[in-house]
C-alpha cells in the first residue's frame, strides 16, 4: 500500500484514523480448515474486484476449526467459514454458530448440508493401497472389508483415529452406515486383533506408516484423489500412479464441504460475495489440484491429472441428523472397542 506523507502531524493522524476505520469495514474474516488452499492471484483478484481485504484464519482440522467457532460464538472471530462438511454440520447447527439459512438458489444446496451451508466441493474417504507393497506381498487385494480381517492381511491397515481426525471419523461413519452398528463394531474388534494401527491424524498415517512412504502398512485410510496427487507431486514424470483406491463396500464415505455465514459476523454482504466466489468457475477449477477435491459445479472441466482419481460408484452418505445424533456415541464406542 502506498503511503502519502503530510506536512502537519495532525493531518497525518487524522488520515491514519480514517484509513484504519476503512480497513476495519472492508476486512472479511474467513475461517478455514488447515487444508484450505487457493492460488494467491485468485484471492487477490477477489479482493480487488470487491473492495474487500481477506483475513484468512486457519483453524486446524475441520473438527478443531468448528470447536474454535463454538468456543468464540459469544464474540465471533470470523464472518464466514469454509470447510464444515456433512459430518460436522449437525454439530455446528446445534451449537448455533451458523446462520441457519442462506439466500442462495436451491440448486446451490446439498441435501446432506442443509440450508446453512452452500456446497463447494466433495470427495471420498476410502482405502488407498501401495501397488509395489501389495505386489511384493504376493497376496491378492481383499474383495471385502470382512476379508481384511483374515490372517493373510494381518498388519495391513493404518487408520487415523476418528476422535482426532475427520478422515478417520468419516471412515468410521461409512462402516456403521453400511454394516449397522453391531456388525460394524464387531468388524472393528476383529481388525484390532488383526494388527490394525491407529494414529492421530491423516498426515501421520499417510506420510509415516503407509508403505508408499517407507512405512510398514500396504493399506491406509485416505482419499480417492490421493493417487492423482501422487502423480501431480512426483519429482519424476510418471504416467501411472504408484497408489490406487480400494473401494470396498462399507469403506467409502462421500464427504461434502460447504461455505456459510458465521452467526453474529459483522460483514454479511461481503461474506455472501465470498460464498459466491467459492462456487465460481476459477475457484472450482483451482480447488481440484489445490485441495484435491472434486468441484460441485458440473460444468467445471476436470483437471487432466484427475483421471488418476476415478470416483467410486458406491459410497455411504448418512443423513446429517443421524450423524449429529449418534456420531459422538459411535466414536466413544469405537475407542472402547479399538483402543482398550
Amino acid at each position: 500500500m502506498n503511503r502519502r506523507l503530510f506536512t502537519f502531524a495532525a493531518t497525518a493522524l487524522a488520515a491514519l484514523s480514517v484509513s484504519t476505520q476503512a480497513l476495519a469495514v472492508d476486512e472479511l474474516r474467513v475461517m478455514v480448515h488447515s487444508s484450505f488452499s487457493l492460488p494467491k492471484p485468485l484471492l487477490a483478484q477477489f479482493e480487488t474486484q470487491n473492495g474487500i481485504r481477506l483475513a484468512i484464519i486457519k483453524g486446524g482440522d475441520a473438527g478443531e476449526m468448528l470447536n474454535k467457532l463454538i468456543l468464540t460464538r459469544a464474540q465471533p472471530i470470523a464472518d464466514v467459514v469454509f470447510g464444515i462438511d456433512n459430518t460436522l454440520v449437525g454439530k455446528a447447527l446445534a451449537a448455533g454458530v451458523l446462520e441457519p439459512t442462506l439466500p442462495q438458489n436451491a440448486h446451490a444446496f446439498d441435501a446432506n448440508l442443509g440450508a446453512a451451508l452452500v456446497a463447494v466441493d466433495y470427495g471420498y474417504v476410502t482405502l488407498n493401497y501401495d501397488k509395489a507393497a501389495v505386489a511384493k506381498s504376493g497376496i491378492a487385494l481383499p474383495k471385502s472389508l470382512q476379508e481384511l480381517t483374515l490372517p493373510a492381511y494381518k498388519n495391513w491397515l493404518v487408520t487415523p483415529n476418528p476422535a482426532t481426525s475427520s478422515t478417520g471419523y468419516a471412515f468410521l461413519l461409512a462402516t456403521v452406515s453400511a454394516m449397522g452398528e453391531e456388525s460394524a463394531f464387531a468388524w472393528w474388534a476383529q481388525m484390532r486383533s488383526n494388527g490394525l494401527k491407529v494414529v492421530k491424524g491423516w498426515s501421520e498415517a499417510y506420510y509415516t506408516d503407509f508403505a508408499r512412504n517407507k512405512g510398514a502398512y500396504p493399506l491406509v485410510v485416505s482419499y480417492a484423489t490421493s493417487p492423482a496427487a501422487e502423480v501431480f507431486y512426483s519429482k519424476e514424470k510418471i504416467s501411472e500412479s504408484p497408489t490406487a483406491s480400494l473401494n470396498l463396500k462399507g469403506g467409502v464415505f462421500r464427504q461434502v464441504e460447504g461455505v456459510g455465514l458465521v452467526k453474529g459476523g459483522d460483514q454479511r454482504a461481503s461474506a455472501l460475495k465470498f460464498v459466491n466466489f467459492m462456487r465460481s468457475g476459477p475457484v472450482q477449477q483451482a480447488l481440484q489440484t489445490e485441495m484435491w477435491m472434486y468441484p460441485v459445479q458440473a460444468s467445471t472441466a476436470r483437471a487432466e491429472v484427475m483421471r488418476h482419481a476415478a470416483e467410486p460408484t458406491e459410497f455411504e452418505a448418512p443423513a446429517m441428523q443421524v450423524v449429529a445424533d449418534q456420531g459422538a456415541g459411535w466414536v466413544a464406542r469405537w475407542a472402547k472397542v479399538v483402543l482398550k
